[in-house]
Order: C-alpha cells, then sequence, then structure tokens
C-alpha cells in the first residue's frame, strides 16, 4: 500500500513465539454434509491434554474455531456454551487463544450471497465480543473473523466444493465475504477497540510454464497479485465502497505449506525443496518480506505444516526461512504449526488422515483419536525452536 499504517502492535503480542493450531472446520462439504472436525479429531474431548501436551514445546498460544455453525442454529440466537467451555480450559492451562469466528462453515440458512450474511455475521460478532468480555473483561483478543478469505471463496465460488457451490463467481462470492467481515470489524471495534485483528490468507507464488506466451505470462502475473485483494479490501485499497479502513488491520497473517507455489493453466507444483534449481521458485522469507513491504505492519505465519515423513525438513526449513525474515529486521510475531493435531479429509473421511500434525491421530471404532506424537517431528521442532532462540539472543545482545 502507498500510504503508511502508522498503528503499531507489541511483535510480542503473542504469549509464544511458536503456536498450535487446531482444526476447527464446520463446513458443509462438497457432498453437503456438516463437518465438525474439533469433534471428529478429539479436540473439545480431549482439550485438557491436547494443551497440557504443549508445554514440552513451550506453546502457549492457539488457534480455535467458536463453530457459527453451532453457535447460531436460529438466527440472531447465539449458544456460546461449547466456546465458554474453551475458554475456561485455555484459563487453567495458560492458553492463550486467538479466535476464528468463521474458519470454514456458516449456518445452515446462510451461504455467502444470501442478502443477510453481512447484517448476521456482524451479529454473530458483537455477540461474541459481550460474551468473551463477559468472561474475560481485561485479556488482549484477537480475533480473525473470516480465516482464508481467498482459498474460501474459490472452494465454494469456482470449484463448488462448499456452500454456495458455485462456478465462475469466485470475485462474487470473495465481495461478499469482504463485505461481512469488514461489517464485522468495525461491529467489533465499536464495542472494543483494543480488539487486535489478524488476517489468515494464503501465501502463493504462481509462474506461468516456460513455453508461456506473453499473454500467459500476464495471466500468471495477474492471478499472482490477486493473492492480495482480500486484504487490499480490507484496508480499502480495493472496492473502498465496502468502508475498509489501514486501521482494520493489525497483524497480516499468511498460510503456506508446501504446494503453495504452482504454473498457471495447469495442476503441476514448483517441488518446495527446489533441488532442480528452478528459477521461478521464490524462497518463502522472500515472498514474506514483499508481503511486509506490501502491508507495513506486523507478520506472521498463521498455517504451516507438511504431511507423512517430510515433517522434520518442513520444520527445518521454516525455521531457516524466518530467521532471514527476522534477520531482516522486519516485525515478525510467530509461526503456528497447523494442524497440530492430525485431520482427516474433508470429503472423504473414511481415507487415511494427513499426517500433517506433531500428533498423529489413529482412529478406532469405539475410541476417541489416539495421539501419537511424531518424534521425528518433535526433535526437529525441538532444533529449530533452539536455534531461533539463539537467533533472538543474538538480536537482543546486539540492542544492549
Amino acid at each position: 500500500m502507498n500510504e503508511k499504517n502508522n498503528r503499531t502492535v507489541d511483535i510480542n503480542i503473542f504469549n509464544s513465539f511458536w503456536m498450535a493450531g487446531y482444526e476447527c472446520s464446520d463446513k458443509l462439504n462438497a457432498f453437503g454434509n456438516r463437518v465438525d472436525l474439533l469433534t471428529t479429531t478429539g479436540h473439545i474431548q480431549l482439550i485438557d491434554q491436547d494443551y497440557k501436551s504443549l508445554k514440552t514445546f513451550n506453546i502457549s498460544t492457539v488457534r480455535e474455531g467458536v463453530r457459527w455453525s453451532l453457535v447460531e442454529k436460529r438466527a440472531y440466537q447465539y449458544d456460546w456454551s461449547a466456546v465458554a467451555y474453551m475458554l475456561e480450559k485455555g484459563k487453567a492451562n495458560g492458553i492463550q487463544q486467538i479466535w476464528d469466528l468463521c474458519h470454514f462453515g456458516f449456518p445452515d440458512d446462510l451461504s455467502p450471497l444470501h442478502p443477510m450474511f453481512a447484517r448476521r455475521f456482524a451479529g454473530l460478532c458483537r455477540s461474541f465480543v459481550h460474551f468473551y468480555r463477559s468472561i474475560l473483561p481485561d485479556e488482549q483478543l484477537i480475533v480473525t473473523p473470516i480465516n482464508e478469505v481467498s482459498f474460501l471463496s474459490w472452494l465454494g465460488g469456482d470449484a463448488q466444493a462448499t456452500s454456495p457451490w458455485c462456478w465462475g463467481r469466485g470475485w462474487e462470492v470473495k465481495y461478499a465475504l469482504m463485505r461481512a467481515f469488514i461489517e464485522g470489524v468495525a461491529a467489533m471495534k465499536e464495542i472494543d477497540p483494543s480488539i487486535k485483528i489478524m488476517t489468515t490468507e494464503p501465501l502463493v507464488n504462481m509462474v506461468s510454464a516456460f513455453d508461456a506466451t506473453d499473454e500467459e505470462v500476464e495471466g500468471a502475473a495477474q492471478y499472482h497479485e490477486w493473492q492480495f485483494q482480500s486484504v487490499d479490501i480490507l484496508i480499502g485499497k480495493v472496492s473502498p465502497e465496502l468502508g475498509g479502513n489501514p486501521d482494520f488491520l493489525d497483524i497480516a497473517g499468511f498460510n503456506y505449506y508446501y504446494n503453495n507455489q504452482w504454473i498457471t493453466g495447469t495442476s503441476d507444483f514448483l517441488e518446495w525443496t527446489n533441488k532442480d534449481a528452478d528459477p521461478r521458485f521464490v524462497p518463502l522469507n522472500i515472498l514474506l518480506a514483499k508481503a511486509y513491504e506490501r502491508f507495513n505492519c506486523p507478520i506472521a505465519l498463521t498455517e504451516t505444516s507438511h504431511p507423512q515423513e517430510d515433517r522434520p525438513l518442513w520444520i527445518k526449513m521454516i525455521a531457516d526461512e524466518v530467521g532471514k525474515v527476522i534477520t531482516q529486521g522486519i516485525p515478525f510475531c510467530g509461526i503456528c504449526l497447523y494442524p497440530i493435531i492430525d485431520r482427516p479429509d474433508w470429503d472423504h473421511f473414511t481415507i487415511p488422515w494427513h499426517k500433517a500434525g506433531l500428533w498423529d491421530a489413529d482412529v478406532t471404532e469405539d475410541n476417541l483419536p489416539t495421539r501419537d506424537l511424531y518424534l521425528p517431528y518433535a526433535e526437529a521442532l525441538l532444533e529449530a525452536q533452539k536455534n531461533l532462540n539463539k537467533l533472538f539472543e543474538q538480536k537482543l545482545s546486539q540492542r544492549a
């Protein structure tokens, strides 16, 4: 953005630099079935155990979701009892909870294209703030109103994989989601101006094929630029009629996975290790630095993980790249391991789970999913934490 965002956020706003994210989707999947992954993964049932297990890794900040479809089963009537239970467990275990109000999922009678969607979402936001402050009047409240607007608008507006199951209406869905996002932020900040807003958008690199035409090269560049569209709307740079404002962005969060760099017009991804030295591949530290330059506010890696046996290599790469970001003096707030507990596929629960978490979750017919620490990942994480701690200590000594 051209104008500078002069508002600052303490980069130590999170209780711990390393964070845990619990898969909390409650969406209607491609078959129209409601999922509830907080329950399916056993997190709601095992929340005490899950939180206590984080202490080994000095993690005391987590991302959680309220599950809008569970909270508001009838319009403007809210049941916050499940969230109250989670707040109780968070407080008892010394856990800071960052809240998604809409992760992936809306009430049965709503979709982003419903004419009352934005008003209903603003009502949810108002109710949440009043409820939260009735329990924790003095805690710093950090909220992600709608998670991954870019992805959600594609999933429901172009891929027909969730409500409203559209094709070719991605922009329309994104516009509606951002209308609701902005109205929700305005409603929350009217009640409590101290609330901090964190976006959680995919960070991608979209490139053209080596033999692409000039038109295809330009098209890839346009698709790459569109990844920032949602946040541009939030700060009023795009579609200012929706009421976006630079003051509505406190922390720019980015979600990055092994398949976040790909060739447009194909299903081919750039190998995340870049072992073939593809000149189109952009290291994560450069992608993050460019994102920071664009929005000029504290940034965070709000989701990252890798499935299966490459988990240790992935977390080493993440720590190395983040270290380069920190060395540049960029205000970087933290890294969220997401999912911290393994998760199933949204559409096909019977296929093997992803095995992308720090803990695998083996499922049996009659019991809750188990919690099996994947030791190679755990050892790699502890080493990554150790290396970044050394970097932090060096920076502190340089300031002294």
